[in-house]
Parts: C-alpha cells; structure tokens; sequence
C-alpha cells in the first residue's frame, strides 16, 4: 500500500492505527436466512435467561466424523521452554460420532459414540436421555434442523413421549446451540491432541473425557438478551 501511494511504511501504520483498522486480519461470519429467526431465537434465548419450572434444558448435538487419527510419529512431550510436538502427518483408520447433551443447569453432559447419525442413532440417544435424567421433568431440547432430528419416525416416538420438547434453532446459527461450546472443548484439549491405534482407542477417550468432565462440571451460562443480538446482527447486515 505503502509502494502504491508513494507513502512510507509508517504513515501507512499510522493511518491504520488512527482509524483502527486491521487489514491483517479477517474474521467469518454467515447470516441467517431462516424466515423465522426472529421467533426461533426468541424460544431458545428464552430458555437459556428464564427456564421453565419442573423441566430441564439440554442442548442436544451430534458431533460427526470424528476422525481416528493416528500420526505416523511418536508424540515428543513437551520440555522447557519447548511445547509438546506432533508429526503433521497421518493414518486414517475410522471415524465415530458423538451424540451429546449439555444440561443448562449443571453443565453435566449426557454422551453416547455411534458409529452413523442416522434417525435411528437419534432415537437410540433420546432413550438414552429418558434413561438419564428424572422422569417427574419435562425436557426442552435445543437441536439444529437436521433432517434426522424431524423424521417421521422421530416424530412418532416424541408423540409417545410427551415430556420432549425439541425448539430448533435458526438455520445457519449453531453458535445458538450451547453444546457447540462444550464441543470445542472437548476438541481442543482431547481430541485434536489425541493419537488413537484405532476407533476403540477413541472412543475410550472420548467416554474418559466425559467421565472426567461430569466429575467437575463447567456450567456454561447465556447472557445475551434477544435486543443485544438483534442490534449486532443489524449491524452486521449494514457492513
């Protein structure tokens, strides 16, 4: 920029820190085009600030293709002043995927490793969350719009059991859906710094992990209201 306008390399930094702009920088960002944003986020943000009475909300999600990756190097383990490396390389040799559920209340989280995502694997974790949790609670569950969570089939056994709730989030906004913040978690500190011999090995972690978490429980807690949100996605669409 600098070469282009004939200017020195510390006018050019003086401009960008005057007007506070980044250019080395880029943040991703994707806008919702569900017709009824409006009304869905009112349902979910509306759990997380006021709860019903007598009911428990769980932020259901799949987290799918969980890759088995086995680096074709042994791990070298960190020393001082030196961080733990890895080969940048290695063996596929399987994937798995992991239902969860995050409890808003106690940041307890219900999980379960299937090898497919189908509606049947869905239904199979609803039991699962029937099982786990007090029969005498309603539960609302935040899920996402994919079509496993709308199958007829799903449908049937929600009609038999009336105590589910399903509130979907908008399309195109899991940042809405709590458990994706847990999901990070679970990626950053297991799985993407895991070697595992072979799905067996993975799923081992994986259930370790979410023993370990629901020892100690991270409540993760929603703080913005609907206005806060709406204001900043308005801000965004005039940028």
């Amino acid at each position: 920029m600098g070469r282009a306008q004939k200017l020195s390399e510390a006018s050019i930094r003086r401009i960008w820190k005057q007007h506070n702009l980044k250019p080395h920088l880029v943040e991703t960002f994707k806008l919702s085009r569900d017709k009824n944003f409006v009304q869905k986020l009112k349902d979910v943000v509306g759990l997380y600030l006021n709860p019903p009475d007598k009911a428990l909300v769980l932020c259901v999600d799949e987290k799918s293709q969980i890759q088995e990756l086995d680096r074709t190097q042994p791990l070298l383990p960190m020393r001082p002043g030196v961080p733990a490396r890895q080969s940048h390389d290695y063996r596929r040799n399987g994937t798995t995927t992991l239902f969860a559920a995050l409890s808003m209340l106690d940041g307890r989280v219900i999980g379960d490793c299937m090898p497919r995502h189908r509606h049947q694997e869905f239904i199979r974790f609803l039991k699962r969350i029937d099982v786990e949790t007090p029969p005498q609670l309603d539960l609302h569950l935040i899920v996402d719009n994919y079509g496993t969570h709308k199958h007829a089939r799903v449908k049937a056994w929600l009609h038999r059991h009336p105590r589910f709730h399903l509130h979907f989030i908008p399309t195109s906004s899991s940042w809405l859906n709590m458990v994706e913040r847990w999901f990070r978690e679970i990626t950053d500190k297991r799985i993407r710094r895991g070697t595992f011999p072979n799905v067996k090995a993975l799923v081992t972690a994986i259930e370790q992990y979410l023993e370990n978490h629901n020892q100690n429980p991270q409540v993760f807690v929603w703080s913005a209201p609907v206005e806060r949100i709406s204001a900043k996605i308005a801000k965004r669409k005039e940028a």
